[in-house]
């Protein structure tokens, strides 16, 4: 049973287990994003690269992959995909897949996947992805660009954001939601090497500005909002804040058949000190307006939440050259997300307030810092009609 807990930075691996079974079997999907910034070995570059472990409707699958982007063969897609790439100008995503039969998956904690030369778990992850021009052009049912990417990673989690009740145990096993999400590691330190298209890049734990999360459901949610960064350093004293980071996710949740419109659930952990805005505890009384508009060369991200306690404010910018397009099939074999933008190199702006008590007002703001982000994961996308 999960206790009730009012800190987000709260551990709970539990959340990071394999959430297929019962109905989200045959009509669901589950997967483990890992991002981060590594350097070329010879030149010191900078790239952002992410890896991620997606499985999809366990149920159906057999002897080799279901792809439900198949002309002739409409169908409920089932398998399990290992997606790699980098964000940049030559941003690019791969797509590796596994039939059910391939993969192995412990249902102990904590959580083990293997398949092929591919594996995860809590602290580790190492594997290939390689899809030819040839490959992707025959096949656009894989959804896939080409190249190649080799990986070996230690993996640190080290700040977690927990969302609370509204990922707990008994409104998982209602699968009360739509799209769960937990952040094992919104902070992460990751440790090795990538090797980018015959490139060699090293991860470092100071340097590589990592993160780790959680998604599962029976479907996306539309709008797609997705926001976090522990590069930040303060205006004020010009000092880079290493115990500092934040996480905001969400767009239209939906319990059962409502929906809710333009919620999010956001923390910051401010050298320390949380501030969190999470509509799924109401009683904190979450305030949210925010919006992404789409330019020509880039898009922005602005968002306002506020507490009776407290108030963040951040503006977000990307540049498209540097985005993809990130491709999922759901679980009933649609691609409605024809415009999810994903990028890792975004920068930004935050202010962050507590409500302080004073003899002229009694809620006055008190500005807390004043920040520039660098390394921004970011994403926007609403389905396409």
């Amino acid at each position: 049973m999960d206790i009730p807990d009012f800190s987000f930075n709260r551990s709970d691996i539990s959340r990071d287990a394999f959430m297929l079974h019962g109905a989200l079997a045959g009509e669901g999907y589950d997967w483990w994003w890992h991002s981060f910034t590594a350097h070329h070995s010879v030149t010191g570059e900078a790239k952002a690269f992410f890896i991620e472990f997606f499985a999809i409707n366990p149920a159906l699958g057999k002897d080799m992959p279901v792809f439900g982007q198949l002309p002739e063969n409409k169908s409920r897609p089932s398998y399990l995909m290992v997606k790699a790439g980098a964000w940049g100008e030559d941003a690019a995503q791969l797509h590796r897949f596994f039939a059910w039969d391939d993969v192995t998956i412990r249902d102990e904690l904590p959580i083990h996947i293997s398949a092929g030369d591919c594996f995860l778990s809590e602290d580790r992850t190492l594997g290939e992805v390689k899809v030819t021009e040839d490959e992707a052009a025959e096949h656009p049912e894989y959804l896939s660009d080409a190249g190649q990417m080799v990986w070996d990673l230690k993996i640190d989690k080290q700040i977690a954001f927990n969302v609370g009740y509204g990922a707990s145990k008994a409104l998982r096993e209602a699968e009360a939601f739509e799209m769960f999400w937990h952040a094992e590691g919104m902070k992460t330190a990751y440790e090795g090497t990538v090797v980018w298209n015959g490139e060699r890049y090293d991860v470092s734990p100071d340097t590589c500005y990592g993160y780790a999360d959680k998604n599962w459901g029976k479907d996306f949610t539309s709008p797609w909002v997705w926001l976090s960064s522990n590069n930040l350093t303060s205006r004020i004293t010009g000092k880079h804040l290493s115990n500092t980071v934040f996480d905001i996710g969400g767009g239209r949740p939906k319990v059962g058949p409502i929906a809710l419109e333009r919620k999010l659930l956001s923390a910051v952990w401010y050298e320390g000190e949380p501030f969190e805005f999470n509509f799924s505890k109401f009683w904190t009384l979450t305030r949210t307006r925010f919006d992404c508009r789409q330019g020509k060369n880039k898009l922005v991200w602005r968002v306002v939440q506020e507490t009776p306690m407290h108030k963040m404010a951040v503006r977000i910018t990307c540049d498209k050259k540097d985005m993809l397009k990130i491709r999922y099939e759901a679980p009933d074999g649609s691609f409605r997300h024809k415009e999810l933008y994903n990028g890792g190199n975004g920068i930004g702006r935050m202010k962050l307030y507590r409500r302080k008590v004073s003899v002229k007002n009694r809620f006055a703001l008190e500005l807390v810092d004043d920040m520039d982000i660098a390394n921004i994961g970011c994403e926007y996308g609403e389905f396409s009609l």
